[in-house]
């Protein structure tokens, strides 16, 4: 199964994320979305098939969407995703693509759901929260 993460390795969730795609046996494909940026027909596509508003998938803290007057709620999507597509770190993530849907993987658990087969257990997350059990069983 072909998997593709938008990657920020500097996150916790991100490197957790990516942990257990590897721990189950994929060779995700990594983007860089920090280096490479974005399109806006990139956002708009992942949002679409996501099921997210631009403003669903604005990383508000740790970002400067603050500074950039992007928390107020009159800011359009279009503003929203130029702003995106200029400063890469405002969009959430990671966000993951495979057959099975894409998914903003926020809780890292999430990708659970994306994924044909799970990791063997037990493993958890950076946190120490339970993921899959001893037994390889989805835990929650």
């Amino acid at each position: 199964m072909s998997v593709v993460i938008h990657h920020n390795p500097d996150c916790g969730t991100s490197r957790n994320v990516l942990a257990i795609l590897q721990a189950a046996g994929y060779d995700p494909v990594m983007i860089p979305y920090l280096e490479t940026g974005w399109t806006r027909a990139q956002l708009l596509g992942l949002f679409a098939a996501a099921g997210l508003t631009p403003r669903q998938a604005l990383r508000t803290s740790k970002s400067p969407a603050a500074e950039l007057g992007l928390l107020d709620e009159d800011v359009t999507d279009d503003a929203l995703i130029d702003a995106m597509v200029q400063h890469p770190v405002l969009v959430n993530r990671p966000i993951v693509c495979t057959p099975k849907g894409v998914r903003l993987c926020r809780p890292s658990e999430m990708v659970l759901d994306l994924m044909d087969k799970l990791p063997p257990g037990p493993m958890s997350k950076e946190d120490g929260t339970l993921l899959i059990d001893e037994g390889g069983a989805r835990v929650g």
